[in-house]
C-alpha cells in the first residue's frame, strides 16, 4: 500500500476526541485537522489536563505569530499548552526552548557555535564514519531486525554524545529517559523521575568537566560563561545539556525511521534517490516536511490580547501552532499530500520559525543527507518486515514517530 493509497483510506468522519489526534497514518493529517484548516484559529480541549487552548493551522499566520513578541514559549504561565499531565519540573527545569528575550538569546548562545553551518559540515568524515559502522552492525545481524533500535537511535545519540562530551557507554541511559521525557505513554511519576536521574548524571559530568575540560560543548559553555562574566548556576548547563540531548537524538532518529519508511513505502521516490544521488539534499527537506515530526512540538502563551485570523485570543490563553497542517498548506506547497522528493523546498516549518527556530537544524539535515546517501547504496535490497500499518506509532508522544521499524534485506 502507497501513502497516497493511505492518504484515501482516511474516514470519512472524524470521532469527537480530546486533543492531540490520531494521525490516520504517519504522513497523514489528522482527519479533525480538514475543519481546523479551513477556520486557521481553532479551539480543542487538551487531553490529560482539559485546559481549552487554540490551534494555529495557516502557514502565514502561523509564521506570523512564531515572529511575534507577544507571545511566549515559557513553560512557567499557568495555561502553557501541555497536552499531557507535566510534573512541575516541566515547568522550572527547562533551557532556552523555554526562555523568551534575553534570557532565551543569551543561554541560545552558548551553544550556538557548536552548530554552525561551518562547524557542523567539520563533523562530515565523522557522521560518515558513525552512519557505516553503524551500517556495518545492521549487516552483521540476521535479519529481519529492528532498524529504530539498531540505527536510528544509535546514529544520533553517538554524534551528539561526541559533541557533549558524553561517554559513548551511556546511550542505553540516555536513550531510555529520552523515550520517558518525550514518549506518549510515560506516567507523571515517570516523566518526573526521568528529570531527576538525568539531571543527577548531568550534576557529576559538569563536575569532571569543571576538573577536566574537554573540547567539547559543554567545556566550551562553562568557559563562555566564565569569561563573559554572567551568572549561571549547574541547573543552568545540565538544562542545557538535557535539551541538547533530547533535541539531538529523539528527533532525528524519528525522522530518520519514518523518512527510511516513507521511502520504502514510495518505491517510485526511493528510485528517483537511487539513479540520481544528488536528489538527496531535497529529498532531506521533503521528507521533513512530510512527515511533520514536531507537529505539535510548538507551544506559546499570549502575553497580551491578540487577534489571529478573526478570532481574539487572550491575554494567558495557551496556543498550538501545527506544523503538519501549514506544511500540507497548498498555497505554498503545491499538490502538498503528494511525496515528491524533487520539491526540495526549505519554506517548510519542520524545523519551526523565528527566535526559536531549531538550533540543531543543520546537523540534522546533514546526519540524514548521510544516512539516506549511503543507506540504501549499501542495503540495496532493503525492505519492512511487517506490513506498515502494523508498525506501533508514537501517537500522543512530544515528537511523533515509530517505536520500532523491522526490516529485512
Amino acid at each position: 500500500m502507497t501513502i497516497s493509497d493511505l492518504e484515501s483510506a482516511a474516514p470519512a468522519e472524524a470521532e469527537a476526541a480530546t486533543f492531540p489526534y490520531k494521525r490516520t497514518c504517519p504522513f497523514t493529517p489528522p482527519a479533525q485537522y480538514a475543519d481546523m484548516i479551513e477556520k486557521d484559529v481553532s479551539e480543542v480541549t487538551l487531553d490529560g489536563s482539559g485546559l481549552r487552548i487554540w490551534t494555529v493551522t495557516g502557514y502565514e499566520t502561523m509564521r506570523t505569530l512564531l515572529t511575534d513578541p507577544r507571545l511566549s514559549a515559557s513553560r512557567r504561565h499557568d495555561n502553557f499548552p501541555f497536552y499531557f499531565v507535566a510534573p512541575p519540573e516541566y515547568r522550572t527545569e527547562t533551557s532556552f526552548i523555554g526562555y523568551d528575550g534575553d534570557a532565551h538569546s543569551s543561554t541560545r548562545r552558548k551553544a550556538a557555535l557548536t552548530f554552525t553551518h561551518r562547524q557542523v559540515q567539520r563533523l562530515r568524515p565523522r557522521i560518515e564514519e558513525i552512519v557505516d559502522e553503524h551500517l556495518d552492525k545492521l549487516l552483521a545481524m540476521e535479519a529481519p531486525a529492528d532498524f529504530h533500535r539498531v540505527f536510528s537511535l544509535a546514529v544520533p545519540m553517538t554524534v551528539i554524545c561526541e559533541l557533549l562530551g558524553i561517554p559513548q557507554d551511556q546511550h542505553e541511559f540516555f536513550i531510555k529517559h529520552g523515550t520517558a521525557l518525550l514518549g506518549g505513554h510515560s506516567s507523571t511519576e515517570e516523566r518526573q523521575a526521568a528529570i531527576v536521574e538525568v539531571n543527577a548524571y548531568i550534576s557529576e559530568l559538569i563536575k569532571q568537566k569543571k576538573e577536566t575540560p574537554g573540547e567539547d560543548l559543554l567545556s566550551r559553555a562553562m568557559a563562555d560563561y566564565e569569561a563573559s562574566g554572567e551568572e549561571y548556576t549547574d541547573r543552568d548547563l545540565f538544562n542545557m545539556v538535557r535539551l541538547l540531548m533530547n533535541g539531538g537524538h529523539e528527533t532525528t532518529a524519528s525522522q530518520i525511521s519514518l523518512g527510511t519508511a516513507c521511502l520504502l513505502e514510495n518505491p517510485d521516490q526511493l528510485e528517483l534517490l537511487l539513479n540520481d544521488p544528488s536528489l538527496v539534499k531535497p529529498a532531506v527537506e521533503e521528507l521533513v516536511r512530510f512527515a511533520t515530526i514536531g507537529d505539535t512540538a510548538v507551544p506559546r502563551v499570549a502575553l497580551e490580547d491578540i487577534e489571529v485570523a478573526g478570532q481574539v485570543i487572550r491575554k494567558g490563553d495557551g496556543i498550538l501552532c501545527l506544523g503538519l497542517a501549514a506544511n500540507r498548506d497548498p498555497e505554498v506547497f503545491p499538490e502538498p499530500e503528494k511525496l515528491d522528493i524533487r520539491r526540495g523546498s526549505r519554506k517548510h516549518l519542520g524545523f519551526g520559525h523565528g527566535v526559536h527556530h531549531c538550533i540543531g537544524a543543520d546537523l540534522a539535515r546533514l546526519e540524514l543527507e548521510i544516512v539516506w546517501s549511503k543507506l540504501f547504496q549499501r542495503i540495496p535490497t532493503l525492505r519492512l518486515a511487517k506490513p506498515f500499518l502494523e508498525i506501533p506509532r508514537k501517537e500522543g508522544a512530544v515528537i511523533y514517530g515509530l517505536w520500532e521499524l523491522p526490516v529485512t534485506w
